[in-house]
C-alpha cells in the first residue's frame, strides 16, 4: 500500500467519524426537550424573580435539582404574577407552573400533578409576643388582618370555622393586596391583633431584620404544596419523571437542606 492510499484511507476513516460524531451530537441535541416553567415572581424566598430575572429562592432551587436528575429535559424558568400562571399553564404557554400550590379537585382535573409533594405550606398565626395569642380558638373576639378573598387563607378560616362553630372569629375578605411586611407592622403598631399566612412568604425574616415585636405561632395548619404541569399525553411522562425524581431527593436530603436554606427549618418534617 502506498502511503498517499494510506493517508487517503486515513483521512477518509477521519471523515466518517467526524460525520458519526455530529450526528450523534445532533441527535442528543434533539433528545433533549425544552420545559417553560413559571415561577411566582413575588413570593420570597418560596420564589421570586420577574420576567428576564432568573428566579431565586425554594422553588428554583428544586426545579435546579429535579433538572439535574433528569438530563433528557431543559427546564427554562421565568416569573409570572398568580393568575398568569395557571391561566398560561392552561393554554399550553407553560409546561409546568410552581408557586405553593395545593392540590384540589378541580386542579387534578384540569393538570397533571406528580404524587410526591415539592414542599409545605405551614399555616401560622403572627401576633404580638404579648397577646397571648397561640392558636385559632385565641382570634376569638380578635381583630384579624383582612386575607384575599377566594384565597386559601380565606378557605382555610372558613372551613375551621365550620367545624369550630363554638368559636366565633371574624374573617375579613378584601382584595386590597397590602404587601405582608406592612401588615405584620400594622399588627406590631395594634391596628390588627394577628395575621393568619403561610410561613413560607419570609415572614420570619422581615421580623428578625426590621425587630418587630412579632412572633409566629406553631402551625394551626399544614398543606403539602406541589408541582403543576399542562395535561397532555407527553408530559405524563414529564409528570412521572419529577414525581420520581422529588421522591429521590426528599430521601436523601436534598429538600430538607434547601428548607434550612431558605426557610430557616426543615418543613420536609411537615410533608405527608
Amino acid at each position: 500500500m502506498t502511503s498517499m492510499s494510506s493517508i487517503s484511507r486515513r483521512s477518509l476513516g477521519l471523515a466518517v467519524a467526524g460525520v458519526a460524531i455530529a450526528f450523534t451530537t445532533v441527535s442528543f441535541a434533539e433528545d433533549v426537550r425544552t420545559i417553560k416553567i413559571a415561577t411566582a415572581a413575588e413570593s420570597k424566598p418560596l420564589s421570586w424573580g420577574a420576567i428576564g430575572v432568573e428566579p431565586q429562592g425554594y422553588e428554583p432551587d428544586v426545579l435546579r435539582a429535579i433538572n439535574a436528575k433528569l438530563p433528557q429535559y431543559k427546564f427554562v424558568m421565568e416569573g409570572a404574577a398568580d393568575i398568569a400562571q395557571e391561566t398560561g399553564l392552561a393554554t399550553g404557554k407553560y409546561d409546568i407552573a410552581t408557586g405553593g400550590y395545593y392540590r384540589a379537585p378541580a386542579r387534578e382535573k384540569q393538570f397533571l400533578i406528580p404524587e410526591a409533594p415539592i414542599g409545605a405550606s405551614l399555616i401560622k398565626i403572627y401576633s404580638r409576643k404579648d397577646s397571648g395569642i397561640k392558636e385559632m380558638k385565641d382570634l376569638v373576639g380578635k381583630k384579624i388582618v383582612p386575607v384575599t378573598a377566594g384565597g386559601g387563607i380565606y378557605k382555610f378560616a372558613t372551613a375551621w370555622q365550620e367545624k369550630n362553630p363554638d368559636y366565633k372569629i371574624e374573617i375579613t375578605a378584601s382584595s386590597a393586596g397590602i404587601p405582608y411586611p406592612d401588615r405584620l407592622k400594622e399588627v406590631e403598631n395594634g391596628k390588627y391583633d394577628a395575621l393568619v399566612l403561610p410561613s413560607n412568604l419570609g415572614e420570619q425574616t422581615v421580623i428578625d431584620e426590621q425587630k418587630l415585636n412579632v412572633q409566629a405561632s406553631e402551625p394551626v395548619a399544614i398543606n403539602n404544596t406541589y408541582v403543576l404541569i399542562h395535561r397532555s399525553e407527553e408530559n405524563q411522562a414529564l409528570s412521572d419523571n419529577i414525581d420520581k425524581a422529588l421522591k429521590e431527593l426528599k430521601a436523601d436530603g436534598t429538600l430538607a437542606k434547601l428548607s434550612q436554606k431558605w426557610f430557616g427549618e426543615d418543613i420536609t418534617t411537615y410533608m405527608k
